[in-house]
């Protein structure tokens, strides 16, 4: 049987792929909990740097749910007594990983799929894919997924996104800052791999805390997230990663990081 998602190390970095091209990718329970399986335990391992999640093939990086008659851990399934969403439980393990993710958007993202995107912290696609929210041609709304959005797409767009369900064109993601590139889809690995060495060659102390003031700051009123970020400069600079970045920049010779 195949595994829906691989898990595999390059270099410094950690891959996860959605590997269901038969089902364009799709998302239930039993891939996105291998998934935050993969995230949560990144952080045991002090070698890796950044986290990339793509899907298997170029149809799809991920189409949404799996909306077949007989999937088991459908998007709508849910337990009442302890409605704990197994998407929420993702969103919640991405939000806290101390290492950069970055989305390779190999083909369409949909749904779920735009969602996932949305959560991670960085993005690059091929420029044939297409992003949208097709769920009001169903009967439903992209709630789930709705709290990530709003922090990623302008409002407007957001809404007729939404509400119309109409697909968007990877030139249209740039413009509304939904992905940081687009390039032909044979450069997208090497894309991918510029980006990588940009993220991976840097201080990971430094990464991780700032990943950590990032989410704390952006619910932040303006006063509040001074005060934080006035606590939280002393205690980086006193970490053995700054110390080290400025005796490298004072010898000129590159830094060796230790992630501490």
């Amino acid at each position: 049987m195949t595994n829906p998602v691989v898990v595999e190390t390059r270099g410094k970095a950690l891959w996860i792929t959605l590997n269901r091209p038969e089902k364009r990718n799709a998302i239930n329970e039993e891939v996105i909990g291998l998934v935050r399986e993969a995230i949560v335990a990144s952080s045991n391992d002090p070698e890796l740097r950044a986290i990339v999640i793509t899907g298997a093939g170029d149809q799809a990086f991920c189409a949404g749910a799996d909306l077949g008659k007989s999937v088991q851990g459908g998007a709508f399934d849910i337990d009442y007594s302890n409605p704990r969403h197994y998407i929420v439980q993702l969103f919640k393990a991405m939000e806290e990983c101390s290492l950069p993710i970055l989305a390779r958007v190999n083909g369409h993202a949909l749904a779920g799929g735009f969602g996932i995107l949305c959560a991670c912290d960085m993005a690059i696609a091929a420029d044939d894919v297409r992003f949208g929210t097709p769920e009001t041609k169903i009967g439903v709304a992209p709630m789930m997924i709705l709290g990530h959005m709003l922090r990623v797409l302008p409002r407007r767009k957001l809404l007729e996104l939404c509400i119309t369900g109409e697909l968007i064109t990877a030139g249209d993601a740039l413009d509304m800052g939904v992905v940081n590139y687009v390039v032909p889809r044979g450069d997208l690995d090497s894309k991918t791999e510029w980006l990588l060495d940009r993220i991976t060659g840097k201080s990971p102390t430094a990464i991780r805390l700032f990943k950590q003031g990032f989410h704390a700051m952006q619910d932040m009123s303006l006063p509040e997230s001074l005060e934080y970020a006035q606590l939280m400069i002393s205690m980086m600079a006193s970490t053995q990663d700054a110390k080290e970045g400025k005796l490298a920049f004072g010898n000129k010779r590159a830094p060796t990081w230790t992630g501490k």
